[in-house]
């Protein structure tokens, strides 16, 4: 079984729930996802399709678009298996919002929440490591760039970095030459919608720490502490009528601000490891400022 396959499975068994889906927004950067518990889910709209061509061969692999309101969501979660990018966007985005309805009904079922924290502080990232990127965080690079000993960004697009940073790129088909030497592997969620999460796992089987980030991010923690991801690095919505708005007016993550806020889940022997870093981190900077203080009181 597949890691979204499992998600899926696992999810169901542990909610019970009818809900329908009560609305669908498929923008150029997002598709969300509404069902009637009022909760929201987000998935990345891919780009580069190959399926969008308006002709009857196509269309009739594209989401069904009118008779999406109102179907069972859980049917509609289906869509993550579909061969059609759109569709598996549409699927993707419909279990987060199942998730998030899971979570507030019962509680998180393992690990930690922490709100309003970015996943790259969730880990205790060391000079000494060597992160691999599959997806081009643009605020990651610029926080690790020349601070660790060795960054790499798997992107289908050298673009996506500016120009400065393309010596950090690498081409998908030599993921898996970068992904064995990762002591630190970050994923974006949009591998959900785009597939190859699976492989991509099996490839950085090796590092020490593995996080999947971005708004797609799930925080439905179980079927990916499981395959190894410790920390997922998503969003809590906070208004998810504006979020629909905003993704339906084409809006990308940086236009969620007012509408949703990050959110971490990690595995509590990591989100422990994080803490006594960050408290030493703490103290350490304590005693440059007692230091500094001293000096100049001379």
């Amino acid at each position: 079984m597949n890691l979204v396959a499992e998600w899926l499975a696992h999810l169901h068994l542990n909610f019970n729930d009818e809900p329908l889906v009560t609305d669908v927004r498929i923008g150029v950067f997002y598709t969300a996802v509404e069902i009637s518990t009022g909760d929201v889910g987000v998935a990345f709209t891919p780009r580069d399709l190959s399926d969008t061509v308006c002709c009857p061969k196509t269309a009739s692999g594209a989401p069904p678009a009118g008779r999406l309101i109102g179907v069972r969501a859980w049917e509609t979660a289906e869509y993550a298996f579909s061969p059609s990018a759109l569709r598996r966007a549409i699927g993707i985005a419909t279990l987060g919002a199942l998730s998030t309805a899971a979570i507030n009904r019962y509680g998180l079922p393992q690990g930690v929440m922490r709100e309003k924290l970015d996943a790259l502080d969730a880990v205790e990232i060391m000079p000494a490591d060597k992160v691999v990127m599959v997806g081009a965080f643009v605020p990651f690079i610029k926080k690790l760039n020349h601070r660790v000993a060795g960054l790499k960004v798997i992107d289908k697009h050298r673009d996506a970095l500016k120009p400065e940073e393309q010596g950090l790129w690498v081409p998908p088909e030599r993921a898996a030459e970068a992904l064995e030497d990762a002591s630190v592997a970050v994923f974006s969620g949009s591998t959900l919608v785009e597939g190859g999460i699976d492989e991509l796992l099996s490839l950085s089987r090796a590092a020490r720490v593995r996080v999947m980030a971005g708004p797609t991010t799930p925080l439905w923690p179980q079927p990916f502490f499981s395959r190894g991801i410790s920390v997922l690095g998503g969003i809590r919505v906070l208004s998810g009528r504006d979020l629909l708005t905003i993704v339906g007016q084409g809006g990308s993550g940086y236009f969620f601000e007012n509408a949703a806020e990050k959110a971490c889940v990690i595995e509590s022997a990591i989100d422990s490891s994080a803490r006594r870093e960050g408290a030493r981190d703490s103290e350490r900077q304590l005693r440059s400022l007692r230091s500094a203080s001293a000096s100049a009181g001379r």
